[in-house]
């Protein structure tokens, strides 16, 4: 007797979720929080945090293109490979060309379904010391950070990964000071549309950023319902994903590290 076809969308979003972190890092350097919310059972947006043996903490958010059953196929892709290789490649750099080459691999063996096997993709490597990261931004919305009251951005530094074979790919350092708030989101935050199919918008997304007083959960939660009033929807049209960290002080990296 074959299983439903819902039962296995069912089964298959219980196995995705598996793979998400199933709570934030603790860090004495900073607050990290995220909140996802799918559009359907499953989806495309992806993200992780990684303790590298070095001491910094790698971080990731990404978003495969399309939606439902394909797109989380070509995200699980995505996770296992970053999550295996990230904590022995050195740099950003090096790990986001072997991920757009792993995608690419896939992409050439059929042209009527390339277009699957592609991803904005952020990642980032933090010195706790410093509080310097390295990243990478591979077609990803820019994340925002907020200093004082002033709004910083980290634009694309590469196209997204399984577009081309082998793409310009450069790496970027930005120097993080206490009472930084870093905010990476997916596309579906700001391209949520409203009943008048209005989007949400990047200046929303700035104004909750500058007027959200609370700690980093409770900047999610305002976040999430400034969304959820906007578009009238208790279920978002697109997969949503928000990452926040609040920088405290550097930390030393443990010795011998």
């Amino acid at each position: 007797m074959e299983i439903p076809d819902q039962l296995e969308i069912d089964l298959a979003s219980h196995v995705q979720k598996l793979l998400f972190p199933k709570s934030s890092p603790v860090c004495d350097w900073s607050c990290i929080g995220v909140k996802n919310r799918m559009a359907k059972g499953l989806g495309g947006d992806y993200f992780d945090f990684i303790a590298l043996p070095d001491g910094c903490q790698a971080l990731f958010i990404g978003d495969v293109t399309g939606h439902g059953l394909p797109a989380a196929v070509v995200m699980s892709l995505l996770y296992g490979y970053i999550n295996r290789f990230a904590a022995e490649i050195c740099s950003p750099l090096d790990v986001v060309r072997g991920v757009n080459g792993f995608l690419q691999s896939f992409a050439i063996r059929s042209p009527e379904f390339d277009h699957h096997f592609s991803s904005t993709l952020f990642l980032g490597f933090i010195h706790p010391d410093t509080l310097a990261m390295e990243y990478v931004n591979a077609g990803h919305p820019a994340p925002l950070i907020l200093r004082g009251r002033n709004l910083h951005t980290l634009p694309p530094t590469a196209p997204p990964i399984g577009f081309f074979d082998a793409p310009e790919i450069h790496m970027e350092t930005f120097q993080f000071a206490q009472e930084d708030r870093l905010l990476l989101y997916t596309d579906g935050v700001i391209e949520a549309p409203d009943q008048a199919e209005e989007l949400f918008g990047l200046e929303r997304l700035q104004d909750v950023l500058l007027q959200t007083r609370g700690d980093h959960m409770e900047f999610l939660e305002q976040l999430f319902a400034a969304l959820k009033e906007f578009t009238g929807r208790d279920t978002p049209r697109d997969d949503c994903t928000a990452i926040v960290i609040d920088f405290h002080r550097g930390w030393p990296t443990p010795q011998g590290k």
